[in-house]
């Protein structure tokens, strides 16, 4: 049970983050399907942190994986912004070419590190035992809580103050909802979709790091991060693009993801004999049936992936 508890906090954690930077992006009036990508190059940014500076004591690295995390997933993201804001580009082509380009700049990028080091070796994946033991809080028996868990809610209560008790928020939700309106009282309408698609490339990055040192000490880059951008792409459909709904969907998308962790711990779940392939399906088969029958009571902002053409009314 503590690990079910302890998975379905890490991946709720991970899921919480990345709808978070699509709930940003799409309130300013971009639709960021480039999630799964910016999560791969955000983790892509501190576990190169982690390989470059291996022997930094425990809180100068956690804050310097934060940092390589956010900033590789905030640079990443800008393909997103120029294309979409400065060139009008499809947004859904941009950023399904966004999650290609990811994984396969992350995979050539690291092993030609590895090359570099060894000719021998032709691995795409990073090593971090030691500098993993920087990220954990408090250990009671096989129950972890982890820094990256604390973080996720200091910025779930940050981004709900942020986005409805804050001037800049509000702006923000006016750009997704009346550009025009907005621009009509002073507004900067580029400037606004700047910050939004840059706060997503920000919650990305750091939900890609989480991820990839969720339970494990190394990370093969060619194998993405399984769908979690998607995922998290119907968390914040599912959460209705607010925060405090978000939370609660993160954790429904989380528990069944943990069970493909964990089912063989339930003797009433292993008693069934179901191929382990089952339960790593659930949060994706869980994901499709919640968007059936709840996205047609959804409420997008309505300027969504619309771009913004000033001398339209």
């Amino acid at each position: 049970m503590s690990l079910l508890l302890q998975y379905t906090l890490i991946y709720a954690s991970v899921l919480l983050l990345v709808a978070l930077g699509g709930c940003f992006s799409e309130h300013s009036g971009v639709i960021n399907l480039g999630l799964e990508g910016i999560m791969v190059i955000g983790a892509l940014g501190g576990a190169l942190v982690m390989r470059g500076m291996p022997n930094l004591p425990g809180p100068a690295m956690l804050i310097m994986v934060f940092l390589g995390a956010v900033i590789a997933g905030m640079i990443f993201s800008l393909l997103l912004a120029v294309a979409a804001i400065n060139f009008n580009a499809d947004q859904t082509l941009v950023g399904t070419a966004m999650n290609l380009l990811g994984t396969a700049a992350a995979t050539v990028l690291v092993k030609a590190i590895n090359m570099a080091n060894d000719p021998n070796n032709v691995s795409s994946a990073i090593q971090y035992i030691k500098q993993k033991k920087a990220f954990a809080l408090i250990k009671i028996g096989k129950f972890e809580l982890s820094w990256f868990m604390v973080i996720a809610v200091i910025l779930l209560i940050v981004s709900h103050i942020v986005l409805y008790k804050t001037k800049f928020g509000l702006r923000l939700m006016a750009c997704g909802e009346h550009p025009q309106a907005a621009d009509s009282v002073g507004i900067n309408v580029y400037k606004m979709r700047y910050a939004g698609v840059l706060i997503s490339g920000f919650l990305g990055g750091l939900g890609g790091i989480v991820y990839i040192t969720a339970g494990v000490s190394e990370w093969k880059f060619e194998n993405g991060v399984a769908g979690f951008g998607f995922l998290a792409l119907a968390v914040m459909i599912f959460g209705q693009w607010k925060p405090k709904y978000i939370a609660g969907a993160a954790l429904l998308f989380g528990l069944f993801r943990a069970l493909s962790n964990v089912y063989t711990g339930f003797d009433f779940l292993a008693n069934l004999h179901l191929p382990s392939t089952v339960y790593n399906m659930l949060p994706y088969i869980v994901s499709l049936v919640v968007l059936a029958l709840f996205s047609k009571n959804s409420r997008a902002p309505k300027a969504e992936g619309i771009p913004y053409d000033k001398g339209q009314r």
